[in-house]
């Protein structure tokens, strides 16, 4: 009998969801784009941010990864020397809600083509 595939061998993806209140956008985008080397380095094929249309002091942030694994990696990062130092993080505003989210199957688009 063979077993079944482990989490993420059937192609799937996993994504670390991130949101949270910001003081200011600029200064919060500056503070993220200084952090893109570390999550390439961390396994992120994508990352997409998006706010609110109804409050633009609040960021949702998904970072997509091939493994769960790697999206806790980062997780413990952030957590450990992203966000715990004002420094690193001049904008944050409250503490983040994080999940890492398990992606199904295969998306469509408006059109119905497949990505």
């Amino acid at each position: 009998m063979v077993p079944p595939p482990a989490r993420g061998d059937r192609g799937d993806m996993f994504t670390l969801h991130i949101e949270h209140p910001i003081t200011d956008y600029d200064t919060w985008r500056t503070a993220f784009n200084r952090f893109a080397d570390l999550r390439t380095r961390a396994g992120v094929l994508r990352d997409t941010v998006r706010q609110p249309t109804e409050d633009l002091r609040y960021v949702v942030v998904d970072l997509d990864f091939e493994t769960a694994e790697q999206a806790a990696h980062l997780l413990e990062i952030l957590r450990a020397r992203v966000w715990a130092d004002p420094a690193s993080s001049p904008a944050l505003a409250g503490t983040p809600i994080t999940k890492i989210l398990e992606i199904r199957g295969v998306a469509r688009d408006a059109i119905g083509a497949y990505s």
